[in-house]
């Protein structure tokens, strides 16, 4: 078994997207701009919104957090959203979910701007995904992209077994897995909480992407030996046992199915440090107009 270090890649290419934002600096005057929108004030949002304030800042990124009271209105924001849409000094912009319920947050996503859709979840940006054109990837199936190209793990003829279909990563990811690309050129199947014979069909797989939000819902039994294993889960229990009074749990049970994975991503350490840098390439790519050139 061998570990996919998440936070060693994620350290790496940090270093090599600091380098190309300050050429960005040096030939317009400005650095790379991140907008984060955060409304309330849930404790797992605030901890993701800082982590991505942090690294812009490690990488010489501008970056700007914009607050708002739960109460917020659904037309405020999208008037909000419209102006930095117009905004030429910004390169990306982010609404951190979830949002209130009285907030669509469909509607929240189609008004932001393609362009600067660097989340990856705008229509344009996912439907030219599934074309294979160049488009913003959502920020974690890009950061697992990043992963497996580093760590140059072929995936050309291998059969993915994708547990969870979210918008945000599991149906995205299905497709990227599946496309004529490197890392890609997989026989992906996409299952999820209705999946019949989930055990068997987890079984065939050469690749595992756990995107279901389980604790520990990937056993031992349910996977082949020598299998590759990516855990997106990242689930969070109250633990008397660590600093920060909570412990993470991934969606595979690690200690039990890594000795059968020939490679396996930790829980904390590994997809979510790669779903940061997936945010800053996507913004830095906006910055240097590689996407979209207007």
């Amino acid at each position: 078994m061998q570990l996919l270090d998440g936070k060693y890649v994620a350290e790496k290419l940090k270093l090599e997207i600091a380098a190309e934002a300050a050429e960005v600096l040096a030939a317009r005057g400005r650095k790379p701009h991140l907008v984060a929108i955060l409304v309330g004030n849930d404790g797992g949002s605030e901890t993701y919104v800082a982590s991505k304030m942090k690294n812009c800042e490690k990488v010489g990124f501008q970056s700007s957090l914009l607050r708002y009271d739960p109460s917020v209105s659904e037309a405020e924001l999208l008037d909000k959203i419209r102006e930095i849409n117009a905004d030429e000094n910004v390169d990306g912009l982010i609404v951190q979910l979830p949002l209130p319920k009285h907030i669509d947050p469909e509607k929240v996503t189609e008004a932001i701007d393609h362009r600067k859709d660097v989340d990856g979840f705008h229509p344009v940006n996912l439907g030219r995904m599934m074309r294979n054109l160049p488009c913003f990837i959502p920020a974690t199936p890009y950061g697992i992209l990043l992963m497996l190209q580093e760590y140059k793990i072929d995936t050309a003829g291998k059969h993915c077994v994708v547990v969870g279909r979210s918008n945000i990563v599991g149906s995205p990811m299905s497709i990227l897995m599946a496309r004529n690309a490197n890392p890609g050129n997989c026989t992906v199947t996409l299952t999820h909480s209705r999946t019949k014979d989930l055990k068997e069909q987890v079984l065939q797989a050469d690749i595992i992407i756990a995107a279901i939000g389980k604790k520990n819902f990937i056993t031992a039994d349910m996977v082949s030996p020598g299998a590759i294993i990516i855990d997106v889960g990242i689930n969070r229990e109250v633990s008397d046992k660590t600093k920060s009074g909570y412990k993470l749990y991934g969606d595979v049970d690690f200690d039990n199915v890594a000795p059968k994975a020939s490679w396996i991503t930790p829980v904390p350490g590994g997809v979510g440090l790669m779903t940061i840098v997936g945010l800053l390439k996507n913004t830095l790519a906006s910055a240097k107009k590689e996407i979209y050139k207007s």
